[in-house]
C-alpha cells in the first residue's frame, strides 16, 4: 500500500517521466520522501553566540565611517597658497593699520627685557640673548641695515608676517616688502621708560600724546640667518651662542 501511495504521488510521476525507474525511486525517497523539514533554524554555531552584538559593532562602525566621510579635509599647503589664506589683502596694507601694533610690541619687549617704567636696567648678550632668541617680532619695526642684495639696504617697516626664511614688512609708504632673513642684518629700537623727573632735566616734555625730544632708545642688532625659524618653533628653543662665519 506503501508503495503504490508512492508511485500515486506527484513528485514520482514527474521523476519517472525524466529518468529511470530505479533512478526516480532512489531521487523521490531522498530528496522528497526522507527530506528533513526544518521548523526553526539550527542552533548558532558556539563562536558565533555574540552575532547580534557583532552585528551591532559593524553597524556603528559603518555609520561612523559615513561620518567621517561628510567632515571636510584639512586643507593642505599648496591649496592655502593657491586661496591665498594667508596673504595680505589690499586693504589691508596699509602702514597706519599696524602702528597700534608696533606700540603693542614695543611694552611687549619692555616687559620681556625687564625695562620696567622708571627702572633703568643694565642688558648685556648674556643676559637678553634668550629672550631675543625666542621674542615675537609681530609688530616690531625693523630696518636693513646690511645685507648682500645692496637694494635691501634702508628698507624699514613693521613686521607683519614673520615667516621661517622671510620678513614680511609695511614700510610707511604703504608697500608691502618681503625681506629674506638669511645674509641680512636687521636693527630695531626699544625706546625707554623715564621718570618723571629724568623728563624734566633730560629736556623731554609730554603734551597731548606728543613729545618735543623722541626718548632715549635701546638699538638692537638682529642677525637673520640665526632667525630662520618660525615664531612658534623659536619660543621654545633654546639660546646658545655660536660662531657667525658671515661676518
Amino acid at each position: 500500500m506503501a508503495a503504490d501511495r508512492t508511485h500515486d504521488h506527484i513528485a514520482h510521476r514527474l521523476l519517472s517521466q525524466a529518468h529511470p525507474p530505479e533512478l526516480a525511486d532512489a531521487i523521490f525517497t531522498e530528496k522528497v520522501l526522507y527530506k528533513p523539514l526544518l521548523l526553526r533554524p539550527t542552533s548558532p554555531d558556539p563562536t558565533s553566540q555574540d552575532a547580534r552584538a557583532r552585528r551591532r559593532l559593524q553597524r556603528l562602525r559603518k555609520n561612523e565611517h559615513a561620518r567621517r566621510r561628510q567632515k571636510p579635509k584639512p586643507l593642505s599647503a599648496k591649496e592655502k597658497r593657491v586661496l591665498g589664506i594667508y596673504d595680505i589683502p589690499n586693504e589691508a596694507q596699509k602702514y597706519e593699520i599696524y602702528v597700534p601694533l608696533h606700540r603693542m610690541w614695543v611694552e611687549y619687549m619692555r616687559e620681556i627685557l625687564g625695562m620696567a617704567e622708571g627702572r633703568q636696567t643694565y642688558l648685556t648678550a648674556q643676559s637678553v640673548g634668550g629672550k631675543l632668541a625666542s621674542a615675537d617680532f609681530h609688530g616690531a619695526e625693523l630696518e636693513v641695515v646690511r645685507s648682500k642684495c645692496v637694494g635691501r639696504v634702508g628698507c624699514k617697516g613693521i613686521v607683519v608676517k614673520d615667516t621661517k626664511f622671510t620678513f614680511e614688512m609695511i614700510t610707511k609708504d604703504n608697500v608691502l616688502k618681503n625681506v629674506p632673513k638669511c645674509h641680512t642684518l636687521f636693527r630695531f629700537e626699544v625706546p625707554q621708560h623715564l621718570k618723571e623727573g629724568a623728563n624734566a632735566q633730560a629736556g623731554i616734555s609730554v603734551e597731548a600724546g606728543e613729545m618735543s625730544q623722541p626718548l632715549p632708545t635701546m638699538v638692537f642688532e638682529l642677525h637673520g640667518s640665526q632667525f630662520e625659524n618660525r615664531a612658534t618653533d623659536r619660543a621654545t628653543k633654546k639660546f646658545k651662542q655660536r660662531r657667525l662665519d658671515d661676518l
